[in-house]
């Protein structure tokens, strides 16, 4: 059984919202309670908490397992997380926004993570697989040698590696729209390659490991609702319209 933490400081990207994002409502309920219906729906899930404004939250507490107070970025949150669960040897972790998430998607990206013993699984998705099931969802793709993906809101993390890679981590996320400061962590000819659609998933996952001193993979996943995050006003109406759908078909 693998312990999960729920991301859900208080990013609202380009939603106007006066609470956390996770509050928002969609159909009636709160976004991130469908995310915590998923997880309770795998069998693979064992305890469940939040990373958050506790405050906001509170009226969650009888749904998940524990609501820790969010201290900052979404990686001193992670940090805050792990070390509620720091006697395990992997965890789950979950963005608050992705409601069309199910309990067959947690479960099949558990599964496959843990069958190729990485210290980090992140799911990558098919442009192809997105547009089949989303035909109106517009997400960013990267090219690679093997098609367009796009990245998932689920990873699986060893925690035991979290304190030896914290610094470069940061710094990735920190320069994460800025090419020429990424280029100092990743190195300009693997920056280069990577514009041109000439890497191979592999290339990815070998240059990542070597730099973070782990072992990285990227599990392609079959489940578009992963990488569907709502962040924009439109994402809304795309998330109710499913929700809605999936309503009436049950």
């Amino acid at each position: 059984m693998i312990n999960c933490i729920i991301l859900a400081g208080n990013e609202r990207d380009q939603l106007e919202s006066k609470n956390s994002k996770a509050l928002i409502e969609l159909q009636g309920k709160p976004m991130v309670m469908y995310v915590i219906d998923a997880l309770k729906a795998s069998n693979s899930i064992h305890k469940v908490v939040i990373v958050g404004d506790k405050n906001q939250l509170a009226s969650l507490e009888a749904k998940v397992d524990a609501i820790i107070d969010h201290t900052g970025s979404m990686l001193d949150n992670i940090v805050a997380g792990v070390k509620h669960f720091q006697e395990d040897s992997m965890l789950l972790i979950s963005t608050c926004d992705i409601p069309l998430l199910t309990g067959e998607a947690v479960e099949d990206f558990i599964k496959r993570s843990l069958e190729v013993k990485a210290d980090i699984c992140y799911p990558i998705i098919n442009r192809t697989t997105c547009q089949l099931a989303y035909p109106e969802s517009e997400r960013t793709y990267a090219t690679l040698k093997e098609g367009q993906f796009t990245g998932g809101n689920l990873f699986m993390l060893n925690p035991a590696i979290l304190n030896s890679c914290i610094d470069i981590a940061e710094q990735m996320i920190s320069y994460r729209k800025s090419p020429a400061k990424m280029s100092r962590v990743l190195g300009l000819p693997f920056l280069i390659k990577l514009a041109a659609g000439r890497l191979a998933i592999e290339e990815v996952e070998n240059r990542v490991s070597r730099l973070l001193n782990i072992r990285g993979k990227a599990i392609i996943s079959d489940y578009a609702e992963i990488g569907n995050d709502v962040d924009k006003p439109e994402h809304i109406h795309m998330a109710e319209k499913y929700l809605q759908k999936y309503k009436t078909e049950i």
